[in-house]
């Protein structure tokens, strides 16, 4: 299965803030999505980070309540892990695994197209799975 496939069932719709969104606007962001991250984008449209729930309680920690007021670009990731439409979702498994991220953001050209999250890849994961099961049970029944 390619990423594509996984937004045309999921939605390509991405919650995005920009570098300057105050980090107490974005939590609010979250709640409102129920969401755990959202993609941050530069002037530009392209990508200039991630901020997760992970991030902010880190931080938190770190700086205290000052922080709600502090901009998102304080606390987000720039090192930050695409994959493309093309990429197949066991592809994605391997990087989200080996680099401990939970989000992807999907990128075509330069331009955000869609996130994939670890559920989504789960999810995509339980169906084939559920697929190939029903599968192999009708190929049994008959004989």
């Amino acid at each position: 299965m390619r990423i594509a496939d996984l937004l045309r069932s999921k939605g390509s719709t991405v919650a995005t803030a920009e570098p300057g969104t105050p980090v107490r606007e974005l939590l609010a962001a979250l709640a409102e999505h129920n969401i755990g991250a959202m993609v941050v984008l530069a002037a530009d449209e392209s990508v200039a980070g991630i901020v997760s729930e992970r991030d902010v309680v880190r931080r938190l920690n770190d700086r205290g309540a000052e922080l709600l007021d502090a901009a998102v670009v304080e606390i987000m990731s720039t090192e930050v892990f695409t994959c493309a439409p093309d990429d197949s979702v066991d592809s994605l498994s391997v990087l989200m695994t080996e680099r401990r991220i939970r989000h992807v953001p999907v990128v075509r050209d330069g331009r955000l197209v869609g996130i994939v999250s670890i559920g989504d890849v789960v999810k995509s994961r339980i169906k084939k799975l559920e697929e190939d099961q029903q599968q192999l049970e009708a190929y049994i029944t008959q004989g």
